[in-house]
C-alpha cells in the first residue's frame, strides 16, 4: 500500500502515447500504467502537457469506512470547497455508491462546499485496491496562452512535444542548465520560462533569432537567444535539445545534420533530437550513447512523424 504521496492522472491520443511513456519514464523513473501512477516525487501538473491532476494524498486505507475515518481525523475545516471522485478503470462502484461516498467525505469537512467556483477541489479515487482521499491539483493549461505567439512557423513542434523534450533533457530537474540548439521562434524556450528552468538558445538564422527573442518578450520572459553556430557558443550545458533542421526551410543534408550533432555532443551531457529520419548512424559518430527513443505522428498529418532520440556523453 503507497504512503502519503502523490498520484497522477494522465490523458493522451493513441499517437502520443510511447512520448507520454517516455516522459513518465524520465519523470518518475517509471511507465505511467493506464493512465495512472503513484509517486513520492512532487511535480507541477502544469510542466506536462499529460499530466492532467495530482491527487496530493491527506487520507488512505484499503477499507472504506476507516478511509471516512482517517478523513474525519484530519479535522479539514475548508470554506468553498469541491468533492471530485475520480473514477480509475478496475472500479466496480456504481454512480449511485459513488454520489454516497462524495456525500460521506463532504459531510467529513467543516465548511461550506462550492461546486461551480470552489476555492479547493478535494477527490477520492479506488486505485490497486485502495481507497485515496486528498487535495485535487490540475493543470492550469495557461501554456496554451502561448500558441498566440506574435511569430510562429508551420513546421514548428507542438506545445505538447516541446514540454515532453524539456523533460526528457531534464528529468523534470529545473535546476538543469538547458541549451534550445536550432531554437527557431522558441517554441521549447516559452515552454522552459513557463515551468522555470534555466535556458539559452542559438540559431544561425539572424531573422529567426530576433522572432524567438519577440516571442519571449511578447510573454515578459528573459533568456538569451545567440545569433550562432552551435560550435562557436563557447559554452557548456548540463543538457541540449536539438530539434534539428527538415530540409524544409533550411539545408539539412547528412553533413550538415552530423556537424549539429557533433557540436552539441560537445557542449551538453545529455542531447535530445527530433529528427524526420533515422539518425542513429550519426548518433554513434557523434560518441553519443542512445538510451531511448520513440516516434509521434503529428495530428491530422499521418505521414509526418517526428523521431525523438535521448542520448548521453560516452
Amino acid at each position: 500500500m503507497a504512503s502519503r504521496g502523490f498520484i497522477y492522472f494522465f490523458n493522451y491520443d493513441d499517437n502520443e502515447r510511447d512520448l507520454c511513456k517516455l516522459e513518465s519514464k524520465y519523470i518518475f523513473g517509471e511507465e505511467e500504467t493506464k493512465k495512472v501512477l503513484y509517486s513520492e516525487r512532487l511535480i507541477d501538473p502544469s510542466s506536462s502537457a499529460f499530466i492532467k491532476r495530482r491527487l496530493d494524498i491527506i487520507a488512505f486505507s484499503a477499507n472504506y469506512p476507516a478511509c471516512i475515518e482517517a478523513i474525519r481525523q484530519e479535522n479539514i475545516t475548508a470554506e468553498g470547497f469541491k468533492v471530485e471522485y475520480i473514477h480509475l478503470e478496475g472500479d466496480a462502484n456504481e454512480y449511485a455508491d459513488r454520489l454516497a461516498k462524495l456525500k460521506d467525505i463532504g459531510y467529513s469537512i467543516e465548511g461550506l462546499p462550492d461546486y461551480h467556483n470552489p476555492v479547493i477541489t478535494y477527490a477520492l479515487c479506488y486505485y490497486k485496491e485502495v481507497w485515496y482521499f486528498g487535495e485535487l491539483i490540475k493543470n492550469s493549461f495557461e501554456w496554451h496562452n502561448h500558441k498566440q505567439k506574435p511569430c510562429s512557423y508551420s513546421n514548428s513542434i507542438s506545445q505538447l512535444v516541446a514540454k515532453a523534450l524539456i523533460n526528457l533533457a531534464t528529468n523534470a530537474n529545473p535546476a538543469i542548465r538547458l541549451l534550445d540548439a536550432c531554437c527557431g521562434v522558441g517554441t521549447i524556450m516559452l515552454e522552459a520560462c513557463f515551468a522555470g528552468f534555466p535556458i539559452e538558445g542559438c540559431d544561425i538564422n539572424e531573422k529567426i533569432c530576433q522572432d524567438g527573442r519577440e516571442n519571449l518578450a511578447h510573454f515578459g520572459y528573459e533568456a538569451v537567444i545567440y545569433h550562432a553556430d552551435i560550435k562557436d557558443l563557447g559554452r557548456s550545458y548540463d543538457a541540449a535539445i536539438v530539434d534539428l533542421p527538415y530540409n524544409l526551410f533550411s539545408f539539412a543534408d547528412d553533413a550538415t545534420i552530423l556537424h549539429i550533432i557533433e557540436s552539441t555532443a560537445a557542449i551538453a551531457s545529455r542531447v535530445v533530437f527530433v529528427s524526420t529520419s533515422d539518425i542513429a548512424p550519426l548518433i554513434d559518430s557523434a560518441g553519443l550513447i542512445l538510451k531511448d527513443s520513440c516516434s509521434v505522428v503529428k495530428r491530422r498529418k499521418a505521414n509526418f512523424t517526428r523521431r525523438i532520440w535521448v542520448c548521453e556523453a560516452s
